[in-house]
């Protein structure tokens, strides 16, 4: 039986069409290769981003990326992993890390061996293009816009919301994505798979193009490999982490079940301080094994002796002037006893001046064990197996000590 000829015309403009459409989506370039060309790192041979790889802008972008994460690779990074290797023992799956930005690179430091990381801030994910797509002058200006984002970060060891608010809606790169991808790749991460997700009010997660219907919190998920092949997971929401949002929200019911985690607060503006955070303070309390914060995290007050064991380090300066009335006698009398550390982090960014708490949850029966804040001499953290250590990349030789000369605060 033959088929009228407009009908085989049909089929066939069918399936150019549909060829063209593959042939384009394979011509895309892949996530992780995104990510390699935003951190100045090479793509694969293959890759449609190779020719813009020419360009001497992106050769300037890569030279820079170079100097400036050798240099903190130096300086800080490696610090915090061998401080990590040494002190912290209560490993969970989970990481949380609220009021992070994007900053997946420290909580990859902290938290190394974690497999599910949960990132969340106001700020939004917002999305990557396909760089092969863009006008070739407007590349090397969201090259630009990149390395301006990441400024702060790469200097001290925060983002500045304020600078924030602007450089995440500007230009062809926007919200959180560009800068989590520039801190995968230097990671030595491979992305396998990125998605959007959704999360209605019960907690429950929506993934690309399902619809969780009303006011869901919005973020994404990259699904992740290291050195060691183990495929991880990354989630960053842009979410109200104050009372109103986390009340309404399913974020704090989805982390749940997720939970018990580890926890980072740093350079968290001392919103935990404030009554008006007190359910995601209560969450982060609750759910936590072990919290790696600095003075603008939990104050020392909410730390019960019959759940907590506390070990600080380096050297409580007090708070920076920009936030008053958040000092803590507590603290001062906590950091007399303080064991040292070699790097600098939070508000207060140069080592001699910074200050880190671990805290560890103690067993259900810990009832009787002596608060660390009470106690005339604090214990160095107990004993724990080694991690095999990963092979790093060797040190750049180091660039110039970048300009001190521009500071911002959240």
């Amino acid at each position: 039986m033959f088929r009228p000829l407009k009908t085989i015309v049909a089929a066939a403009a069918l399936l150019f069409a549909a060829a063209q459409v593959s042939a384009r989506a394979a011509d895309a370039p892949t996530a992780d290769d995104t990510a390699k060309f935003l951190a100045g790192m090479m793509p694969s041979a293959d890759s449609p981003l190779m020719p813009l790889t020419r360009d001497p802008a992106w050769q300037h972008h890569a030279r820079f990326f170079d100097s400036a994460f050798g240099q903190l690779e130096q300086r800080q990074m490696s610090k915090v992993r061998a401080w990590s290797e040494a002190n912290i023992s209560a490993l969970k799956p989970t990481m949380f890390y609220m009021f992070s930005g994007p900053d997946f690179l420290y909580a990859n430091a902290f938290y190394p061996s974690a497999t599910t990381y949960v990132l969340s801030a106001l700020e939004p994910p917002g999305s990557v293009p396909d760089m092969t797509k863009l006008p070739r002058g407007s590349i090397s200006a969201a090259l630009a816009n990149v390395e301006h984002s990441l400024g702060s970060i790469l200097s001290f060891s925060f983002f500045i919301t304020k600078k924030m608010k602007v450089d995440l809606h500007e230009g062809q790169l926007n919200g959180t994505l560009p800068l989590l991808y520039v801190f995968m790749a230097r990671s030595g991460k491979t992305i396998k798979n990125v998605s959007t997700v959704a999360l209605d009010a019960k907690g429950t997660a929506y993934f690309a193009n399902e619809n969780p219907g009303g006011n869901a919190v919005q973020g994404v998920r990259i699904v992740f490999a290291g050195s060691d092949g183990v495929d991880r997971t990354l989630y960053y929401f842009s979410t109200d982490l104050s009372e109103s949002g986390a009340r309404s929200s399913g974020f704090l019911k989805f982390c749940a079940t997720l939970a018990p985690g580890n926890s980072l607060i740093k350079s968290a503006s001392y919103l935990l301080h404030s009554n008006n955070f007190s359910t995601v303070r209560d969450f982060i309390l609750a759910n936590s094994a072990t919290i790696i914060q600095d003075d603008s995290g939990i104050p020392l007050g909410y730390y019960s002796a019959r759940k907590w064991r506390l070990f600080p380090f380096g050297r409580y300066a007090g708070p920076i002037s920009e936030f008053p009335n958040k000092y803590q006698q507590s603290y001062t009398e906590l950091f007399q006893r303080a064991q040292p550390m070699d790097f600098g982090i939070g508000y207060r960014w140069r080592s001699h001046e910074s200050n880190l708490l671990l805290a560890v949850r103690l067993p259900d029966d810990g009832a009787a064990t002596a608060d660390a804040t009470s106690s005339t001499e604090v214990p160095p953290p107990a004993p724990r197996p080694k991690r095999p250590r990963k092979p790093h990349p060797a040190p750049l030789p180091p660039p110039p000590q970048p300009s001190r000369g521009f500071f911002w605060f959240q």
